[in-house]
C-alpha cells in the first residue's frame, strides 16, 4: 500500500490524492494476475532462482523515484484544490469522499444519488465562492484588489455555508442509511484525511512562507519571481492575521471529530450536530476565503503586467470544482 506523501508526514492507509478525492485503496492485488510467462524448455538452474526473485521483488531506484514523483504530483493538485476551495466546509470533504469509497455498483448508484443532492445544497455557497475568487482575479490583472467588495465577497460565502449542514441533514441521514460499518468507518477517515489538507494549507503554513511545497514557492516557480518581489511579499505577510472568534480554526477540528463518533454509530441523528455544523461551515468559509484574499492582496502589488495576467488566468483556472483532475 502507498501512503500519502506530506509534508513532514504521511496520511496512512491512502491511496492516490487528486483535486476532487483521495482513491480508495485497492486490498486486493494491483492490477490482477499478469500474463502467464511461457514455459521454458530448459529449467534454470535452481541457484538463480533466489536472485531472479529478489530482482524481480526489489523496485528499482528509478521505480521509486517515478513513483515519488506522482505521489507528489497528485498531493500538490489536491493542495492547490484545498487553497481555493472553501465553501462547503465538512461537507464538501464528505462528498469528496464518497468519490473513492470503492463501493459495488449497485450500492454506488443509490449512494451517487446521494451525492448529486449534497451537491446540488452547496451550489449557492460554491457559486459565491465562484465571485469571490473571480473578484480577486480581476483585482489581480488591474494591480489592485478592491478590499472592500472582497471583504464583502467573504462575507457572502460565509453565510451561504452557515447554512449548508441544515440543509443537508437528510441527504446525511440518507448517505449514513446506506452505508454499511466498515464503510461509514472509510468514509470518516477520508474526511479526516481531506480536514488534515485543508488545515495543513490553510491554518498550519505560514502565508509567507518559502519552504518547498508552499503557496509562495510554488507561485514563484510559476511567475518567476524576483528575489526583491519575493522579499516584499514576505514582508507584507509577515505578521500573523489575527485569530478572532470569525476566522478561529477550532470549531472546524471540534465539528470533525464530532461527526466522525456520530457517523460511525448505529443510529445517526444529523440534528444533534446543528450548533458546531453550522458553526465549522462559516468558519471553513471564512478562514479559507480571507486567507486567500490576504495573500493575493500582498503579491499584486509587486508583480510586473505579465505576471498579473498569468496569476489571475491560474486563479480562474481553479474557480470551478471541475477544474480539478477526476479522481483515480
Amino acid at each position: 500500500m502507498r501512503h500519502i506523501r506530506w509534508m513532514g508526514g504521511t496520511i496512512s492507509g491512502l491511496v492516490l490524492v487528486t483535486g476532487l478525492g483521495l482513491a480508495a485503496c485497492d486490498n486486493g492485488s494491483s492490477g490482477g494476475a499478469g500474463a502467464t510467462p511461457s514455459a521454458s524448455v530448459t529449467p534454470p538452474a535452481a541457484s538463480s532462482a533466489p536472485a531472479a526473485a529478489a530482482s524481480e521483488a526489489a523496485p528499482s531506484a528509478s521505480a521509486l523515484a517515478a513513483s515519488e514523483a506522482a505521489d507528489e504530483a497528485v498531493n500538490e493538485d489536491l493542495r492547490t484544490y484545498h487553497r481555493h476551495h472553501h465553501h462547503g466546509g465538512v461537507a464538501q470533504f464528505i462528498s469528496m469522499a464518497i468519490d473513492t469509497l470503492g463501493l459495488d455498483p449497485a450500492k454506488k448508484t443509490a449512494v451517487e444519488k446521494i451525492q448529486t443532492d449534497l451537491k446540488a445544497k452547496m451550489a449557492p455557497a460554491r457559486d459565491a465562492e465562484h465571485d469571490l475568487m473571480s473578484t480577486i482575479a480581476d483585482g489581480i490583472a488591474a494591480g489592485k484588489i478592491d478590499t472592500a467588495k472582497v471583504d464583502a465577497a467573504v462575507a457572502k460565502v460565509a453565510t451561504a455555508s452557515a447554512g449548508i449542514h441544515t440543509a443537508t441533514m437528510d441527504a446525511m441521514t440518507q448517505l449514513h442509511d446506506a452505508l454499511a460499518p466498515a464503510e461509514r468507518a472509510a468514509l470518516v477517515d477520508k474526511v479526516k484525511a481531506h480536514a488534515e489538507v485543508w488545515r495543513k494549507v490553510n491554518v498550519d503554513e505560514k502565508a509567507g512562507s518559502t519552504e518547498k511545497g508552499a503557496h509562495l514557492a510554488k507561485l514563484t516557480a510559476l511567475l518567476s519571481l524576483t528575489p526583491d518581489q519575493v522579499t516584499k511579499v514576505t514582508a507584507a505577510l509577515s505578521a500573523d492575521a489575527p485569530v478572532t472568534p470569525q476566522n478561529d480554526p477550532k470549531p472546524v477540528d471540534a465539528y470533525v471529530q464530532a461527526f466522525a463518533t456520530a457517523f460511525v454509530a448505529d443510529k445517526f441523528d444529523p440534528k444533534t450536530l446543528a450548533a458546531p455544523g453550522t458553526a465549522a461551515a462559516g468558519h471553513t468559509a471564512r478562514h479559507g476565503g480571507a486567507r486567500a484574499a490576504r495573500f493575493f492582496e500582498a503579491i499584486a502589488p509587486v508583480l510586473t503586467p505579465d505576471q498579473r495576467t498569468k496569476l489571475a488566468a491560474h486563479v480562474r483556472e481553479n474557480l470551478d470544482e471541475k477544474a480539478a483532475p477526476a479522481a483515480k
